[in-house]
């Protein structure tokens, strides 16, 4: 892995601060990659990820009640089946995340078009009102690279970004309180 530099390792300097975060470095379960992962996202994930801090259940908790983290689910949202009916009614499953989180489906993706990257890259901006050290905390489900590439991603582009492995499922197996959200369209 390569050493942070510049405003990445201030960055991390500031998340390893924060209760119940630890800094990116090796996992020598799941290796993590070079770059994104570009399939197969519901599979084992490493336990870090460059640019990036990791919280836990704990902090996640921390974060939730003191709304001091931009949250953004990046699970994909169903899509009309393209076998349906024009015309024919379709509401898609209710989706309930984090309180307080926005859903930012498809941002995950290992290759994003230009397009999408610039708009991620913008509603970040938005959402911290252009302060890259506010926490950005990234999650999906357990097992979801789409959360980890998120994360990376954000890194990538210069904010303080955070990766919640356990995601929704493991949030709402520990019984704490969800609300359902709609997504925002980035392509």
């Amino acid at each position: 892995m390569k050493r942070a530099t510049g405003a990445l390792a201030a960055g991390m300097a500031v998340a390893i601060g924060l209760v119940g975060i630890t800094p990116a470095q090796a996992d020598p379960g799941v290796p993590v990659p070079d770059g994104y992962r570009l399939d197969n996202y519901r599979a084992p994930v490493p336990d870090t990820v460059p640019g990036a801090a990791v919280l836990h259940i704990p902090a996640m908790r921390e974060r939730v009640a003191q709304r001091d983290a931009v949250l953004i689910d990046v699970l994909p949202a169903p899509r009309r089946p393209p076998a349906m009916r024009p015309g024919a009614p379709w509401l898609p499953a209710r989706h309930p995340s984090l309180p307080g989180a926005l859903w930012w489906p498809e941002v995950g993706r290992g290759a994003l078009a230009e397009p999408a990257r610039d708009r991620l890259q913008q509603r970040l901006r938005d959402v911290t009102r252009g302060d890259t050290g506010r926490l950005v905390v990234f999650f999906c489900l357990v097992d979801c690279w789409m959360s980890w590439n998120a994360a990376r991603r954000a890194g990538e582009m210069g904010f303080r970004a955070a990766w919640f492995p356990e995601g929704v499922d493991g949030w709402q197996a520990s019984g704490l309180p969800t609300q359902d959200v709609l997504p925002e369209e980035f392509e």
